[in-house]
């Protein structure tokens, strides 16, 4: 969330953020919604103000000058609920605007409309090369009976799926691995709750606007009438819940930064995206993540460094497993509501010659700790809002795309990366 007085006070900059992340926020309409909110705060006090004074002088009259005073106050006060009532609700449509709009945005954000206009930075790692037909990930995990679609949908619906055997401890050894390596970097690793409360989903900025990908959970039905109902939704990341852990705090500024790292069940939707990569473990409603989340001082030069440790983080792990890839810089049609800059790696996958997004890592500033607020006390004494940033160090089931189809073998079996082995009990080939 922006601060209030610096929409009203940077009007063009907010307007073309808002150009570049192709956001429909209109800055004029805000402002008019703040004069008027602060025009009925003031005639609201005002008038709080002069019936306070007129129930001091009450006390000292008699008879039917008292009478006419109490009648006055009476008229006060019906005038009080209604100025209470119109300021509540030109509020309540004030943060309704307020929480849409759009974040500040870096000058390296590239212009851009959707993620078609991402900007490659760099690649890293050699392209495969196969001497036989290859599989892609679906027919190897048919084969090797390690991935079951079919089943997965007639119990879950479309874009389920089973992992089995094998299939199952590859994804394990896959997230104990990154969890490991970041725990080792000093990362504190978190099992965060799964649903989460509304001011959680607000306050990371995935609501308002992000509802239709969510599960809601706790919507009443008839025959549960007598049962109270709490709204609950299911997180789509564990940034989500991470994030919010401090909320309503106070830190001190020699705790920062706060280097946490949230292993999660994610759940999403994926509305509107039917028809689009639905092929496969590509994407699906289910997957399991280890997100970096961190907070640190409200400092541009501490944004880029911890950034730049992040993606840095996520790129060790591919190079670890030995899986090619290339980062992208996000164009601003591409980004979230939030998002100052972002960078997206796009792991190779042979099956779709091409490169698939994999991990995303964000700067954020101080726009979710606004929401949530979480602040700390400079060495100044003054208090500032933490900035967040955070990066998806790994998501499967989608790497086992690449990882299945870049170890295949002719045979049929798959190699399990050398990294992955201590975490499979040794077991270096995937096999029926």
């Amino acid at each position: 969330m922006l601060d209030p007085k610096f929409i009203i006070q940077n009007p063009d900059t907010v307007r073309e953020a808002a150009r570049k992340k192709h956001v429909n926020f209109d800055v004029d309409h805000f402002i008019e919604l703040d004069e008027k909110r602060r025009a009925l705060q003031s005639e609201f006090d005002a008038l709080r103000a002069e019936k306070n004074a007129a129930n001091e002088k009450i006390q000292k009259l008699k008879g039917d000058e008292k009478k006419a005073a109490i009648e006055n106050m009476r008229a006060q006060g019906d005038e009080e609920k209604k100025l209470a009532e119109n300021l509540a609700r030109i509020e309540a449509e004030w943060r309704g605007v307020l929480l849409r709009a759009p974040g500040l945005i870096s000058p390296e954000t590239p212009e851009g409309k959707d993620d078609t206009e991402n900007v490659e930075l760099y690649k890293w790692g050699e392209l495969p090369k196969f001497d036989f037909e290859i599989k892609d990930h679906m027919a190897l995990g048919k084969a090797l009976d390690i991935i079951d679609m079919e089943r997965g949908v007639k119990i879950g619906g479309s874009r389920s799926y089973f992992l089995k055997g094998d299939g199952m401890l590859l994804e394990l050894a896959v997230l104990q691995f990154t969890l490991n390596k970041l725990v080792a970097k000093g990362f504190t690793p978190f099992l965060p709750p799964l649903l989460v409360n509304r001011e959680a989903m607000e306050g990371t900025s995935y609501f308002p606007g992000g509802e239709e990908q969510a599960y809601a959970l706790g919507v009443k039905r008839p025959e549960m009438e007598h049962i109270e109902s709490d709204e609950k939704y299911l997180i789509g990341t564990s940034e989500v819940s991470v994030a919010s852990y401090h909320a309503d705090e106070m830190l001190r500024e020699d705790e920062l930064p706060k280097l946490y790292a949230g292993y999660s069940n994610c759940f999403r939707r994926e509305a509107g995206t039917y028809g689009k990569d639905t092929h496969g473990l590509y994407r699906i409603h289910q997957f399991q993540k280890v997100e970096q989340v961190v907070l640190c001082r409200a400092d541009m030069a501490e944004d880029k460094r911890i950034h730049e440790m992040l993606l840095k983080n996520a790129e060790e792990v591919l190079q670890d497993l030995k899986l090619p890839y290339r980062v992208v810089a996000v164009c601003g049609g591409d980004m979230g509501l939030g998002q100052y800059y972002k960078n997206d790696i796009e792991t190779w996958m042979p099956s779709r010659k091409s490169y698939g997004e994999t991990h995303s890592c964000s700067t954020f500033l101080d726009f979710q700790s606004r929401r949530l607020n979480i602040r700390y006390k400079d060495k100044d004494g003054k208090t500032q809002f933490v900035h967040t940033l955070n990066n998806t160090c790994i998501a499967s089931p989608r790497i086992l795309i690449p990882i299945l189809e870049i170890y295949q073998n002719a045979d049929g079996t798959v190699t399990v990366p050398e990294v992955l082995r201590p975490y499979m009990s040794g077991k270096a080939r995937i096999e029926v």
